[in-house]
């Protein structure tokens, strides 16, 4: 399965960084998870990286934090179906309707494709907290490695979306926003790290993991 980030805080040279993030998954189906702040950006950058909203068939958006999905006006038509955490707005729902295909409203875990699952909404303990849905990814088929983890921000705790998908199989690596989770000696068993976007402590991250650690950005492709 391959990776691309389309909109980070950081960038590769010749893209756009800005506060947000989106990541196209090309498994059986192309998958955009989450769509960064910008709809302008976000089309900017999936121009220079030669790909076309039509070719995206599933958008899953983590929450409803407008950098997460401010983009969406780039991306939305007719033939993609939305994945999103049953807590969005009936109004934000309701925009989202009139321009796709479908909305599937998520609430517990599930599969998206063959290899693509949702952790389905998850959040910090059992009281009031931002719901937000992560996915979880299988690596190739037949290595046996186990399951990556993407995350939006990782608002309902990185710990407690590990954990929640480890019903999909041994932990491999994990990929996006930790937001300010600083329990960074519990990722030492993973294999692979990928720090993006809101992570308060991603060059702590680095440093403590170096043969490890995945820089971040716009840009970056990466195969599980």
């Amino acid at each position: 399965m391959k990776l691309r980030i389309v909109y980070d805080n950081e960038a590769k040279e010749g893209l756009e960084s800005d506060w947000g993030f989106a990541c196209l998954l090309e498994a059986e189906k192309k998958i955009l998870f989450d769509t960064g702040a910008s709809a302008e950006i976000l089309s900017r950058n999936m121009k220079r990286l030669g790909l076309k909203k039509e070719d995206i068939e599933i958008i899953a958006l983590s929450h409803e934090h407008w950098d997460h999905i401010g983009g969406l006006d780039a991306v939305l038509h007719q033939n993609v179906a939305v994945y999103v955490p049953r807590s969005f707005t009936r109004g934000t729902k309701k925009s989202i309707g009139e321009k796709a295909a479908e909305v599937v409203e998520v609430s517990e875990p599930a599969d998206i494709v063959p290899g693509v699952h949702t952790t389905g909404e998850l959040r910090a303990g059992a009281g009031a907290g931002i719901k937000e849905q992560s996915l979880v990814l299988d690596t190739k088929e037949g290595e046996g490695e186990g399951v990556v983890v993407l995350t939006g921000c990782a608002h309902p705790g990185l710990e407690n979306i590990l954990e929640a998908a480890k019903r999909f199989g041994e932990l491999y690596g994990v990929i996006g926003g930790f937001h300010g989770f600083d329990n960074l000696k519990s990722l030492e068993k993973l294999k692979m790290v990928m720090p993006c976007h809101c992570t308060v402590h991603k060059e702590e991250i680095r440093r403590m993991y170096p043969e490890k650690a995945v820089w971040c950005g716009a840009g970056v492709v990466i195969e599980i």
